[in-house]
């Protein structure tokens, strides 16, 4: 068992999301006396309004840019802070703990980095709103209510995920989408990671088991992946819950977790086989 010292955590949001989707986060984590940095990724610092009116900052986004912005930003606190990322968030966190940063790493939900092969049918179904068109690499889309609530919400109502959607959806960076979707067939992916590195923080995966756009086959296989390392990684599977785990009701259960394992990494959840 490690004990990290931090008491700064850093959330990074993933695709169709701003940091607002860390509002309740960002609450329940200051209410309890840590330092909570929610930065947007580069472009992306305005109202969820205007970027939907305007999405034109969203269409020149790339991984290595936006992992960039991240690093600048942990590099600049006074000590390592957790980090922890949702989605697309995840990968990033996953590229920040291969950097050498943080103190400890969550990745909830989290995309997959280059290595990971897995690629279930609801995937392609959720992702498919961009993947369809290759000109969509150098655009900003948006999801429908209701593809939203197919890939984001399924466990929601209606009403509920329309909700949710107005207030937290704003389109998707394309070329981000498509770089994830392709790094398998380019040696030099940004979203490559040496998972045999020993010397990067612990890492827990949090997998959704009604999610579908990273089902949890997807999440046990990228923690799978770091076997070859003698780095603590831990992997913890919450039935019934989509992608959407950070805002759906119960959202308690997971972001309590993800702190108190952060705070103590330990080897209960150990990754399965």
């Amino acid at each position: 068992m490690t004990e990290a010292t931090s008491d700064t955590i850093v959330l990074i949001h993933g695709l169709w999301m701003t940091p607002h989707s860390w509002e309740h986060w960002v609450t329940r984590y200051t209410s309890a006396g840590y330092t909570v940095l929610a930065p947007a990724w580069p472009g992306l610092e305005g109202e969820v309004e205007a970027l939907n009116a305007d999405p034109t900052p969203l269409t020149t986004l790339t991984v290595g840019a936006i992992a960039d912005h991240y690093e600048r930003i942990v590099r600049d606190l006074d000590r390592p802070p957790m980090l922890i990322g949702h989605s697309f968030g995840g990968l990033f966190v996953q590229l920040l703990l291969q950097r050498g940063l943080g103190a400890a790493g969550v990745a909830i939900a989290s995309a997959q980095v280059k290595g990971v092969l897995r690629l279930p049918l609801s995937t392609i179904r959720a992702t498919l709103p961009v993947l369809r068109n290759p000109a969509n690499r150098h655009r900003a889309v948006p999801l429908t209510p209701e593809q939203f609530h197919y890939a984001f919400t399924n466990t929601m109502s209606a009403a509920e995920s329309r909700a949710a959607y107005e207030r937290y959806h704003v389109p998707a960076a394309g070329g981000v989408l498509f770089e994830g979707a392709l790094a398998n067939l380019r040696p030099g992916a940004a979203t490559k990671v040496d998972f045999a590195n020993p010397n990067r923080a612990p890492l827990l995966f949090l997998a959704g088991g009604a999610d579908r756009i990273i089902p949890p086959a997807v999440n046990r296989e990228n923690a799978r992946r770091y076997r070859r390392s003698s780095a603590l990684t831990a992997y913890r599977e919450f039935p019934g819950r989509s992608h959407f785990t950070v805002g759906q009701p119960g959202w308690e259960e997971v972001a309590d977790y993800a702190l108190s394992w952060a705070l103590t990494p330990t080897v209960v959840g150990r990754v399965p086989s």
